[in-house]
């Protein structure tokens, strides 16, 4: 039985992997255990209301547990009462049960990422895309979005950009002001600092750099490297009579800003962790783009498990608003963004 297959009622029986545990505290002062578990088809918060001696190792984070339970309906949410766990061992796992891959094999998004960075027509732009994803390549194809919330998944993070990056595309046909290499390129490389600041795709963690730094500070951090590698910071050494926004090199060093820019910004306000606000027209457009695709994944998470005419849980993400799911609701039949074939046929245009 796998996660997505569980019914309110079902005794539940599996081996499945923890992605987290907590432990909390009744009103009559009893401990019990929230635990989230998953398997590649998805995730499911389970409570374990009796604990045993060895129950915190047992349900430690990136363990697989073989589980007995009881699945419910709770305010609309499959849950999972937890009767029983126990260790797996961890030899010979075969990984590919239990943990979640983008909707998009990994293959054709790498065949996508290399048309868009094909389509730019500014030469400093591309160097500089390339030069960023040079960096981080292999973690760049793996590594996730997110801890949880949003394209928590192996090529999570792939996978965000590129869905970003079709949006970016559509935007820019209908806005045709916005400089598209930039805002392409933004989408692109606007997360690279979460291939530092989270451990890995499987039982994600934040690693101290990501904790103390944050993505958005190493992101910026590696952009000015790679720009610098790149000479784009050249102008600086000019004399100061010849610097001028029409000496060759200012070209190199604004775009070099530019993105720096948008890596800072592109949460939106400090209070999400946005160094700056956006102040270019395609910081905000790459900003407005980040969030859209951000929520509508965690909507598509939060009404998977849910009954049309039902609500979903609170989402902390979402200003704690509950969500209705109407009964015109259609779940998702193919993955977002567009194929990679319709990219081609819109940049032949």
């Amino acid at each position: 039985m796998t996660i997505s297959e569980i019914k309110d009622g079902e005794s539940v029986h599996g081996q499945f992997l923890v992605s987290d545990c907590k432990k909390g505290v009744t009103a009559k002062g009893g401990a019990y255990l929230t635990i989230v578990l998953q398997d590649y088809s998805g995730t499911i918060e389970g409570k374990k209301w009796t604990l045993g001696p060895d129950d915190m190792e047992i349900f430690a984070k990136g363990t697989i547990v073989q589980v007995g339970g009881v699945a419910n309906l709770y305010r609309d949410v499959m849950q999972l009462k937890i009767e029983s766990g126990e260790p797996v061992a961890m030899d010979n796992i075969e990984w590919a049960r239990f943990v979640q891959h983008a909707p998009v094999g990994k293959e054709v998004l790498k065949k996508k990422l290399a048309m868009y960075v094909n389509s730019f027509s500014d030469p400093d732009v591309k160097a500089l895309v390339v030069g960023m994803l040079k960096r981080y390549e292999d973690k760049y194809f793996d590594w996730p979005a997110a801890a949880k919330n949003h394209h928590d998944y192996v090529s999570g993070l792939l996978y965000h950009s590129l869905t970003m990056a079709d949006l970016a595309s559509k935007v820019c046909q209908v806005y045709p002001a916005l400089n598209r290499d930039i805002v392409i390129g933004g989408t692109l490389i606007h997360d690279i600092g979460k291939c530092v600041e989270l451990s890995g795709p499987n039982a994600t963690t934040y690693t101290i750099e990501g904790k103390l730094l944050g993505h958005i500070s190493i992101g910026q951090a590696e952009l000015r490297d790679v720009a610098k590698d790149l000479g784009m910071y050249d102008f600086d050494a000019l004399p100061e009579e010849q610097k001028s926004p029409t000496h060759p090199l200012w070209h190199k060093k604004e775009i070099a800003i530019v993105f720096e820019h948008i890596i800072l910004s592109h949460h939106g306000i400090p209070e999400y962790g946005s160094a700056v606000r956006p102040l270019t027209r395609e910081a905000q457009a790459v900003s407005m783009i980040d969030d859209m695709d951000a929520k509508m994944m965690i909507l598509e998470k939060a009404y998977a498990g849910v009954e049309c005419g039902g609500f979903t849980s609170k989402l902390f993400t979402m200003d704690d608003r509950y969500f209705y799911k109407p009964f015109y609701t259609k779940d998702a039949t193919r993955p977002s963004g567009t194929s990679l074939e319709e990219e081609k046929a819109d940049l032949e245009k």
